[in-house]
This record gives C-alpha cells, structure tokens and sequence, in this order.
C-alpha cells in the first residue's frame, strides 16, 4: 500500500499533518497516493535518460537527495516495464537496490540474478550491470536504489560486445542472449533512427 500517515489518508478523528516542505534541507515526507498507483504525490516522474538508445521501458522519480537535502547519498525510485531494461554500465560508485513492485532481474558481470519485493542487490564499483523486466511479466518491475549523491558518470557497455565476452568466458545463464540481443538490435535501431 502507501498513502497512510502525513498527507494522505488519515483516521477519523484525527488532525491531518501539513505537507512537508519539496524543496530545502528540511525533514520530508512524500506518500503515495490514496489508490496505490505507484507514484508519489508532489514528485514529478522523470525520464530514465534522455538517449533512448541504450534503454528500453524505463523511468525514475527521484525520491530524495536532489532537492536541497544535506545528504550524501541519493534515494530514487526506477520502474522498467515488461519487455524493457536499464542502461548496460559500470561506473567506479557503488549502489544498492531493493525490489518494490514485481518481479525483475539483475545482470552482475557475467550472472543473471532474480530479482523481487524485498530482494536486495548490490552493485560494486566497475561491475557491469542491468536490470530487467521479463517480456511476459504482468506488471512492471520497480525497485529503490541508493547511490551516492557526488559521483562518476557511468559508462555505457555495449551489449553485442558484452555478449560476445561473456559467452567466451563463461556458460550463458538461460535467457542472457536473447536479452543482450535484443538489446543490441534496439540500439542499431535507434541509431540508424537517429541517422535519418
């Protein structure tokens, strides 16, 4: 669920909190709406990235860390729909996911994991990395990840080339290939899209 506490639903009797502040280094909350639709109120949806190459079905709300907090790290909120996949990188900074909503994957180097409500995944600095959502899945695939907030930018992998690596290196878990594959035709797809 979501909603209860602050700003959403609240018990008969009882007083509504005000809203929290949006912006400024201020304590904050933020709920989700009362019909469980999984956004939250007063934080916009955002693109995952601007290059829609590299990715598939994806978008973020950044939840906190950008608007003024005193943090050190950074807590959004990423949702990949049936079908779609996140950017093939690594980058030197680490970070940590948390499975919300449905069932989804996580490419670590060379393995495939599962990934679902309440699973934990953890990134460590320069492992390549994706997450996915199967294309017969019946819902999207959301998760929280934790990063730090000053941090290096990632570098895209290509999947072809990866493919190609992993598949000299090691046995391809069930289903690597074909998700790679696709991958890389999505993205000569949208580069010969680009070039017209």
């Amino acid at each position: 669920g979501g909603g209860g506490g602050g700003g959403g639903a609240h018990a008969p009797g009882r007083v509504r909190a005000p809203d929290t502040p949006v912006e400024g280094n201020y304590s904050k909350v933020f709920l989700r709406p009362e019909d469980g639709a999984w956004n939250w109120k007063r934080i916009p949806q955002e693109m995952y990235k601007q290059d829609g190459g590299s990715f598939k079905g994806c978008s973020r709300y950044e939840l906190l860390g950008k608007r003024g907090e005193s943090m050190v790290f950074q807590v959004r909120y990423f949702e990949v729909e049936p079908g779609g996949w996140t950017t093939l990188e690594h980058h030197r900074h680490e970070h940590a996911v948390v499975g919300l909503r449905g069932a989804g994957e996580i490419q670590l180097g060379p393995h495939v994991y599962p990934v679902g409500v309440g699973d934990v995944g953890y990134t460590a600095p320069g492992d390549t990395h994706q997450l996915r959502c199967p294309a017969v899945a019946q819902e999207p695939f959301g998760f929280i990840c934790v990063v730090a907030a000053d941090r290096d930018r990632p570098v895209e992998v290509e999947p072809a080339a990866f493919l190609n690596k992993c598949g000299l290196q090691h046995a391809l878990q069930h289903g690597m290939a074909e998700a790679l594959g696709a991958q890389a035709k999505h993205r000569e797809a949208h580069k010969a899209a680009a070039a017209e």
